[in-house]
């Protein structure tokens, strides 16, 4: 039997050492979540990579649903996603369907989503052609974002620990009674902090036609006159009386709720 001839066996060992090394090289990509996911592999799930931060990310998000409200043409209700106080998302979680209804569905609620994002408040216009279902998405907002402030008020107490009580007893927000007048519903959401009214706003008021103009004129001079005075004891805006007296109204109801 022929023996091998050393410089041979040298040579085998070598390709087999170069070949194991090759072989480690192949099955690297599957440990590295990058490549896996390049490959068309899963990468890791982000839920996974939000829990190895600590969760901050989770926590400083919340999902609100408001109440349906009804309208003569369907069911409207709307969720919001509230991140670190402000409203990132809105959309409506039930509409109108069915025939006419449903175009006026596709067309109004992407108007009403962006402008809640952009305002910050249910205080947004109605869409024209479709008053029913906008003054239904506004309503059932308004729910959305009571909620979602009970909840965060709820929620800072405990990590507040002692000093929490007084801290929330400082500053709340209190929203009046809807106050009829004979061009449409006035409701006021106050801000107060130390007993001191800091913020006004309007969250229901007259719209449509000539409303609407004299809304969008008076309820930004309520506002400051609220602010400024403290009170409901406030002057009316002239052109639109109707208007004013629903506003100290409802502002008045919210001061009561308040104990001012």
């Amino acid at each position: 039997m022929r023996k091998s001839h050393p410089i041979r066996r040298v040579v085998l060992a070598g390709a087999a050492t170069v070949s194991g090394i090759v072989l480690l090289l192949s099955l690297k990509p599957a440990s590295d979540p990058a490549s896996a996911s390049a490959a068309g592999g899963a990468a890791p799930p982000a839920a996974a990579q939000e829990s190895a931060q600590g969760g901050a990310q989770a926590a400083g998000t919340s999902t609100s649903t408001g109440d349906a409200a009804q309208t003569q043409y369907g069911a409207v209700q709307v969720r919001i996603t509230v991140v670190g106080n402000k409203i990132t998302k809105s959309e409506a979680v039930q509409a109108p369907q069915g025939g006419t209804s449903t175009e006026k569905t596709n067309l109004a609620v992407p108007k009403l989503n962006a402008a809640v994002v952009a305002k910050q408040s249910p205080d947004i216009d109605t869409v024209s052609g479709a008053t029913y279902t906008s003054e239904g998405y506004k309503k059932s907002l308004q729910s959305a974002i009571d909620k979602a402030n009970a909840a965060a008020a709820s929620a800072a107490q405990p990590s507040q620990g002692a000093s929490a009580p007084a801290q929330g007893a400082a500053s709340k927000t209190l929203t009046g009674t809807v106050a009829q007048t004979q061009y449409g519903p006035v409701q006021v959401r106050i801000t107060v902090s130390n007993g001191k009214i800091t913020k006004a706003e309007a969250v229901q008021a007259p719209s449509g036609g000539q409303s609407t103009q004299k809304t969008e004129l008076a309820v930004p001079k309520l506002n400051a006159a609220a602010v400024a005075a403290g009170s409901a004891d406030i002057d009316s805006v002239s052109g639109a009386t109707y208007t004013s007296a629903g506003y100290k109204k409802s502002l008045q109801s919210a001061l009561d709720q308040a104990g001012g």
